[in-house]
C-alpha cells in the first residue's frame, strides 16, 4: 500500500473536503503495515472499498419560521459501511456542517462502531441548520420536514441514527414522533429517545462516562489514577457533563469547561450543582459559558482562548474537530500534563498529536475513548429489540466493560517494544481488520 499515491487520488475525487482527507490519512498510516502482511486484503482492493462511502444522500429541507418566512437548509446522510451491522451514527445540526465533515464523522465511525464489538456499521448525517436562537415550534418544524426525506433511508436493521452536535432530547423526539407516523410504526429507529419512550438509561451521560472509563485504564498502566488529579474538559454539552460527573466520581478536579466564546477556569473545581448548571447552560440554547463565571464566585473567564493553557494533570477535549492544537500541546505538556484523552471526535490535530506522543504522555484518539455514547446506543437498540429496559447500573456496567475491552485491543494491536501504548495505531489496527476480514468474508459488494 502506497499511502501517499492513494491519497492524492482521493484529492483529486474530493478536493478540498479537508477533515475527511485528515481522517483517511490517519487511519491508512496506521494501519500499512498490518495491510501489507495480509496480501488478501490487496487482492480485494478493501482500502478504495472502504475510504469511500456505500452512499452520500444530501436532500433540500425547507421549513418555515414563527413569522411565516420559508426557509431552505441542507440534509445529509452519509452511509459508509455496513459490514458488520446496520448503519449506526449521530445527526448533527450546525451550520459548520458540510459533506467533508460529515464524510471523516462517518468514516471514524466504521472504526469506533467495530471497536465496541457490537454489530453496528459506520454512518453521519445532519444539516446546516442551526437549532440556536430558535424556538421550540421553529425547531419541530425543521425536525419535521428534515424527517420526511430521511425516514426513506432509514430503518431498526437498515441504518440507526442518533444524536449529535445540536441534536438533543428535543431534536431526537420531534424527529422520531415524525418517522413513527410516516413509518407507522414504533421501533428503536433512532437513540437517544426520551427514558418514557424507548430510550436508555445512561445514554445523555454515556460519551463522557465511556471517556473517563478508558483514561482510567489508561492511567493504571502506569500506576496512576483520576484520585487528586487536576482534569481540563472542553466544551460543556452532554459529553463535557458526562466527563465531568465521573471524573468527579473517580476523585479527580475538574476546574475548565469551554465553549465557542471561551473558557472559565473554576480553581475550586467543577462538582456538585455546579456540573448541574452546565445542563442550565445547554437548556439556554445560547451557546456560551460566559454566565458561568458569573453564577459562581471565584471564577475566570478567559474569552476566545480553550482551557489548554491552565495547568492540569489530565486533558479531556469534549468540544469540537482540530481544537487542540500544536501550541496548545507544548502548554500541556510544559504544565506536566500525563494523559490527553480525546471525547470529541478528532478534536487534536495531527501536529498536536505527533508532539504528544513524541514526548510519551498518554493519548487516546477519540475513535476509541469517544465509543461509548454509541455504545449505549448499540445497547439502546438491544433493548429495543427485546422490547425490555434495563436498569442504570447493568447499562453503566456494560458500558464500562466495553471501554475496558476497547482499551484492550488498542494495548493488543499498539503496544511498541519499547513498552509505550500508540492508541492511536491500536484502535486504527482492531477496528481495520475486524471490518476488513468481514468484507472479504462477504465478497465484492
Amino acid at each position: 500500500m502506497n499511502v501517499d499515491k492513494i491519497m492524492n487520488n482521493l484529492e483529486k475525487k474530493h478536493p478540498g473536503e479537508v477533515e475527511y482527507l485528515q481522517a483517511v490519512r490517519e487511519v491508512l498510516e496506521s494501519i500499512e503495515e498490518v495491510y501489507n502482511e495480509n496480501p488478501q486484503f490487496e487482492s480485494a482492493n478493501i482500502i478504495e472499498r472502504i475510504i469511500e462511502p456505500d452512499r452520500a444522500i444530501t436532500f433540500k429541507v425547507p421549513w418555515v419560521d414563527d413569522e411565516g418566512n420559508v426557509k431552505v437548509n441542507l440534509g445529509y446522510r452519509i452511509q459508509f459501511n455496513n459490514a458488520i451491522g446496520p448503519y449506526k451514527g449521530g445527526l448533527r445540526f450546525h451550520p459548520s456542517v458540510n459533506l467533508s465533515i460529515l464524510k471523516f464523522l462517518g468514516f471514524e465511525q466504521i472504526f469506533k462502531n467495530a471497536l465496541t464489538t457490537l454489530p453496528m456499521g459506520g454512518a453521519k448525517g445532519g444539516s446546516d441548520f442551526d437549532p440556536k436562537g430558535k424556538s421550540n415550534a421553529e425547531v419541530m418544524r425543521f425536525c419535521q420536514s428534515f424527517m420526511l426525506e430521511l425516514w426513506k433511508y432509514i430503518g431498526p436493521e437498515t441504518d440507526v441514527p442518533a444524536g449529535d452536535i445540536g441534536v438533543g432530547g428535543r431534536e431526537i423526539g420531534f424527529l422520531y414522533g415524525m418517522y413513527k407516523r410516516l413509518a407507522g410504526e414504533h421501533t428503536g429507529v433512532l437513540t437517544g429517545k426520551g427514558s418514557n419512550w424507548g430510550g436508555s438509561l445512561v445514554r445523555p451521560e454515556a460519551t463522557g462516562y465511556g471517556c473517563v472509563y478508558f483514561a482510567k485504564e489508561m492511567l493504571a498502566t502506569k500506576g496512576e489514577s483520576f484520585q487528586g488529579k487536576r482534569v481540563a474538559i472542553s466544551g460543556f454539552g452532554n459529553v463535557a457533563w458526562g466527563a465531568a460527573l465521573k471524573a468527579t466520581e473517580l476523585g479527580g478536579k475538574v476546574v475548565t469547561i469551554s465553549g465557542p466564546d471561551g473558557y472559565v477556569y473554576d480553581p475550586e473545581g467543577i462538582s456538585g450543582k455546579k456540573i448541574d448548571y452546565m445542563l442550565e447552560l445547554r437548556a439556554s440554547n445560547e451557546d456560551v459559558v460566559k454566565p458561568y463565571s458569573y453564577e459562581f464566585e471565584g471564577v475566570e473567564f478567559h474569552a476566545g482562548k480553550h482551557p489548554w493553557e491552565v495547568k492540569v494533570d489530565i486533558a479531556l477535549p469534549c468540544a469540537t474537530q482540530n481544537e487542540l492544537t500544536a501550541e496548545d500541546a507544548e502548554k500541556l505538556i510544559s504544565n506536566g500534563c500525563i494523559c490527553i484523552c480525546e471525547g470529541a471526535n478528532m478534536p487534536t490535530t495531527p501536529e498536536a498529536v505527533a508532539i504528544i506522543q513524541k514526548h510519551g504522555l498518554l493519548f487516546s484518539p477519540g475513535k476509541a475513548s469517544n465509543a461509548g455514547g454509541v455504545a449505549t446506543s448499540g445497547l439502546e437498540m438491544t433493548q429495543n429489540s427485546m422490547k425490555l429496559r434495563w436498569n442504570r447500573k447493568e447499562v453503566d456496567d456494560r458500558l464500562h466493560e466495553i471501554m475496558c475491552n476497547i482499551h484492550g485491543q488498542c494495548v493488543t494491536h499498539g503496544k511498541r517494544g519499547d513498552g509505550y501504548v500508540d492508541y492511536v495505531k491500536g484502535a486504527n489496527i482492531a477496528g481495520f481488520l475486524k471490518v476488513a476480514t468481514s468484507m472479504l468474508d462477504m465478497g465484492v459488494i
